[in-house]
């Protein structure tokens, strides 16, 4: 495990231990499956709410890529066919220029997904670690480890995945969810692009075509990758699924 996720996974295991002590102070069962579930969906909503500045310039960033690609458009015609070195340094110089200018950034519709890939890896290595009874770096000790790795929510053990299990509830509730995870990002993506379409002059754009890409590709990738998840990570990235889509709304 890399020393860097270690303060993200302390971070990660202390928003699972305050809402699990919350939710068990409330006289829910701490080794249920379903105090498990409302302590993830905790976690990700304080670190969503957290990062809503983020989606914040991420949208004015859009919006503003967007009026940028007339410039865009011209500068590329205008340097259509030179291939020489001075004339691709001198191109991609006015191009961050114009970036600069407008404020706006190619990869800023992948920027939220990028920050929370080290909140996701180091959930997964958490709830991977726990699923043993394994103690973590911080307050997952031994004792709230074994709990979570007894959980079962509807008869499927939060620890368990689709390709490790061989319970029926398991791969039902798993197969479940990834088809639910897939079809809401893609409308996610679609959200994106309805909220930034611009003239049909600006349509075939470079912008608008990588958002094409995307749109097919993420869906594409948890489908892929879902099946290897654990149940506990996919409610997390279930849950900030749908907290993205209404936020996007």
């Amino acid at each position: 495990m890399p020393d860097l996720l270690i303060p993200i996974k302390w971070a990660v295991e202390a928003l699972l231990y305050f809402f699990h002590s919350v939710f068990t102070s409330l006289g829910m069962n701490g080794g249920d499956g379903l105090t498990w579930v409302l302590s993830i969906v905790g976690m990700v909503l304080v670190i969503r709410a957290a990062l809503i500045p983020l989606f914040v310039r991420q949208i004015k960033s859009q919006r503003n890529m967007v009026l940028a690609q007339p410039e865009l458009t011209k500068l590329q015609a205008r340097y259509k066919g030179k291939t020489d070195q001075e004339s691709r340094q001198k191109m991609a110089q006015e191009q961050m220029e114009i970036y600069k200018r407008t404020g706006s950034n190619p990869l800023s519709s992948c920027l939220p997904l990028l920050i929370q890939m080290p909140i996701f890896t180091s959930l997964f290595f958490v709830l991977t670690n726990a699923q043993k009874g394994n103690a973590g770096v911080g307050l997952m000790d031994a004792k709230l480890a074994g709990l979570f790795q007894h959980a079962t929510f509807f008869g499927a053990k939060l620890s368990d995945t689709f390709l490790t299990s061989s319970q029926v509830e398991v791969k039902i509730m798993a197969g479940v969810m990834v088809a639910v995870m897939t079809i809401t990002q893609f409308i996610t993506q679609r959200q994106i692009i309805a909220k930034n379409q611009n003239p049909a002059s600006a349509q075939n754009n470079q912008y608008m075509q990588t958002q094409k890409i995307m749109l097919w590709l993420f869906p594409i990738i948890f489908a892929i990758s879902g099946i290897s998840f654990p149940l506990g990570v996919m409610f997390y990235w279930l849950t900030s699924n749908f907290w993205t889509m209404g936020q996007q709304y």
